[in-house]
């Protein structure tokens, strides 16, 4: 029984110092850590700008302004953004963009006057 004992005592005094070095390692180098950080700051960047392209439009400002909404605080309101509504509004900014490049039917610009009116409507939710 006290073999057992010591063996069971020696086991956990080895794996004891065996956590500290495992816990040293890095599954990803320093470079890779920061190209990561990099790429988010810089995709962060390109989804307020997608925002701000649209809110530029002039289709979008008439809608804006018809709607009776203040445009200047949906713009102010962009960069208050926190990462998560970044990326939902962009992908809704990217998707009037992309309908108002293309030049779509009426039945599409009416759906897009919708979208341009929520997006606007949630920037000021947001900033308020």
């Amino acid at each position: 029984m006290e073999r057992i004992w010591t063996s069971v005592l020696a086991l956990l005094f080895a794996l004891t110092l065996s956590l500290p070095v495992s816990a040293q390692q890095h599954v990803a180098d320093q470079a890779t850590l920061d190209q990561v950080v990099a790429d988010h700051v810089r995709q962060k960047a390109d989804d307020r700008e997608a925002i701000r392209r649209v809110l530029e439009n002039q289709q979008v400002r008439e809608v804006v302004e018809g709607a009776g909404l203040d445009l200047k605080r949906a713009e102010t309101a962009v960069a208050t953004l926190d990462d998560a509504e970044v990326s939902l509004i962009a992908a809704q900014a990217r998707a009037v963009n992309d309908v108002l490049a293309g030049g779509q039917s009426t039945v599409t610009l009416s759906t897009t006057v919708i979208n341009i009116g929520l997006l606007v409507l949630i920037l000021l939710i947001v900033a308020t």
